[in-house]
Order: structure tokens, then C-alpha cells, then sequence
């Protein structure tokens, strides 16, 4: 990166990101392509990313718990095994090719389309949370699973934890956000470890980065989920199918 506009782009886009990514998930489907457009390694533009998303859910969950939003201590329970999980899928990423990368990250953007399309709707009122018993173990293996992921790539991961924490355990969707940031909060720190021993993390971009997560996850933290947002979710398949096509067929 040479231009001092290639910076701004990224404010902008972290901004975005943590804003989508706090809301909702799948920021990272936008902000991982255009860290590889920008020219990094598929690997260290994974790597990188991490440093953003350490930031935006720090703030995110800072966020939560200045509205009195919290889900202690089964956040932490299901933090512990996904932490570990994201150990196991850090190490592998920092091996796989680029190009294979690539290739994966690109079905990843179709597969998240497809759920933002069919997701089901969230009931809002009537829940009876399921945090203990079988439903605290369930969530556990879950996120567990969920850690792997993560580690390993976490594009459009926070769908299917919102569609789990909702199914599985009853929670309403604030604290299903919440959950959702704090738990990847900390199962990314392990990653983020594992990128930056491989050298695998460029921390000027990344901190560039985290300027806009960071920002974005803040505001949307603060405030509640607003309906009609009809044109951001077209907006988000459009620009997800344009770059899975680019990253499927020019990656070289």
C-alpha cells in the first residue's frame, strides 16, 4: 500500500465492518478481499484482519455492558472451548496456499449469501433462556466447532452463532449479540497470537483497520437493531457475489 487513500478506504471499510460484523456477522466477507486487493498475502490479510476484530469486539462488549446488556458466565463457558478451537484453526491457515485460500473464502461468500437470504426470523418476545443442563453442554461442542472456524478464517461466522444461540439456547437478539462479540473477542486474541508468531500480520494495516472496526462496533453496540435494512442486506449480497467471482477467477 502506497496511496495515502488506500488508509482512508480502510477506515471506511473497517467502519463498516464492525458496524455489520456487531449487528449482525459476515463484515469480515468485506474486509478480508479488499485487505487481498490491497496486495497482502491471502495469509497475513487473515492474519491482519485479526487485529481489527480484537479491537471492534473489545469495543463492542464494552459497548454491551455500558447498556447493562451481559450474559455471564455462559459467555465464558462457550469462550473456553471456542478459544480452544481457535487455536486449532489459526494453525492450520497459516499453512494453506493462497490460492486455495482464496478459492475457499470465495465458496465461503456464496455459502453466507445464501444464509443472509434464508436465515430464519428471530422471535423477539417470549423466550425462555436455556443456560444450563444439556443446553450450556450443547452450546459448548457448538462453539467449540464455532473456535475451529473462527480460527481458521471466521468470514461470516457470526450468522450461524446468532442463528445457534437463538435455536439452541432462547436468546433474545441483544443478548445474542453480546454473546456473540464476547466470545469472539477472546477466541480471536488466541488467534491473533498464532498469526503473529507465524509472522503472518501486518500491524500498521491492521491498526488502520481497527481504527474503523473499532468505531463501527461502538455505535452499533450502543444502539438497537433498526427494521428496514431492505438495501444494506442487497447491498452486502451484491458486493459478496462481485468479489467471490473476482477472488474464484483472478486470483493471481
Amino acid at each position: 500500500m502506497e496511496e495515502w487513500y488506500h488508509y482512508l478506504l480502510l477506515v471506511v471499510v473497517g467502519f463498516t465492518v464492525g458496524f455489520v460484523n456487531t449487528m449482525a456477522g459476515g463484515g469480515s466477507l468485506l474486509s478480508l478481499p479488499v485487505l487481498i486487493f490491497l496486495g497482502l498475502p491471502p495469509s497475513v490479510a487473515n492474519g491482519t484482519n485479526r487485529v481489527a476484530i480484537v479491537i471492534q469486539t473489545a469495543l463492542g462488549t464494552a459497548g454491551f455492558k455500558s447498556k447493562g446488556v451481559s450474559t455471564y458466565p455462559f459467555n465464558m463457558y462457550l469462550a473456553i472451548t471456542a478459544f480452544i478451537g481457535s487455536i486449532i484453526g489459526a494453525n492450520i491457515a497459516v499453512d494453506i496456499k493462497g490460492e486455495i485460500f482464496n478459492k475457499i473464502l470465495a465458496i465461503i461468500m456464496v455459502a453466507v449469501v445464501l444464509i443472509i437470504l434464508i436465515k430464519p426470523k428471530m422471535k423477539t418476545e417470549g423466550l425462555e433462556e436455556r443456560l444450563k443442563g444439556k443446553y450450556l453442554v450443547f452450546a459448548m461442542i457448538g462453539f467449540f466447532f464455532f473456535g475451529i472456524y473462527g480460527g481458521f478464517i471466521n468470514a461470516g461466522l457470526g450468522f450461524l452463532m446468532m442463528i445457534f444461540l437463538h435455536g439452541v439456547n432462547r436468546l433474545s437478539l441483544v443478548k445474542t449479540n453480546m454473546t456473540k462479540v464476547s466470545v469472539v473477542c477472546l477466541y480471536t486474541i488466541a488467534a491473533l497470537a498464532v498469526f503473529a508468531y507465524n509472522d503472518k500480520v501486518d500491524w500498521l494495516i491492521g491498526g488502520v483497520l481497527a481504527i474503523g472496526n473499532g468505531t463501527g462496533a461502538w455505535v452499533a453496540s450502543r444502539y438497537s437493531v433498526k427494521k428496514g435494512d431492505g438495501f444494506i442486506k442487497k447491498f452486502m449480497v451484491a458486493m459478496i457475489v462481485i468479489m467471490a467471482i473476482k477472488l474464484w477467477f483472478f486470483n493471481t
